[in-house]
């Protein structure tokens, strides 16, 4: 039985070493703070004006501003910063914060096309910290797809105590 990494791994076509070379470098060190909120900022709103609106529709019960400040504080704390998110919110738990939503291989896919987008357009951040951010992102991304797929007990890996 596959974990949720390696199917993460083979549905994105990203292996875990690749996804976690942002392990290798401090990247909040090398960026800064500003980049990440830069980052963010521009990712969602790119979101907010999806020409989707089966995508935009999945962040219509949220605040653009708080999800902004959630993403980045995540961001800035999983790539070496302070830990901004979890002081606020308590461990990322990315996928029971992500259980609401339908984290389809679509919306993943739609995901990730703003991201690049935000990536290709945020200034400071260099060719290899975009390389390094997007392998983790589209892993992570199919990580959540992965773990959506427990939401359905059809699907649900069965408990080793099972009868």
């Amino acid at each position: 039985m596959q974990t949720l990494q390696e199917k993460a791994s083979e549905w994105s076509g990203v292996s875990q070493n690749d996804a976690f070379a942002i392990d290798d470098t401090n990247l909040y060190e090398k960026l800064g703070h500003q980049t990440f909120i830069n980052l963010s900022t521009n990712f969602y709103n790119r979101v907010y004006d999806d020409e989707e609106e089966w995508f935009r529709s999945i962040f219509a019960n949220s605040k653009k501003e708080d999800a902004i400040q959630n993403q980045y504080e995540f961001f800035i704390q999983r790539m070496g910063g302070p830990p901004l998110f979890s002081q606020r919110r308590g461990h990322p738990a990315l996928i029971g914060r992500h259980r609401p939503f339908p984290v389809t291989h679509q919306a993943a896919e739609r995901w990730l096309h703003h991201m690049q987008e935000a990536l290709d357009t945020t200034k400071d951040i260099d060719s290899d910290s975009k390389t390094k951010m997007m392998n983790f992102f589209r892993h992570t991304a199919f990580f959540l797809v992965a773990g959506d797929e427990l939401k359905n007990p059809k699907q649900a890996i069965p408990c080793k105590h099972a009868a």
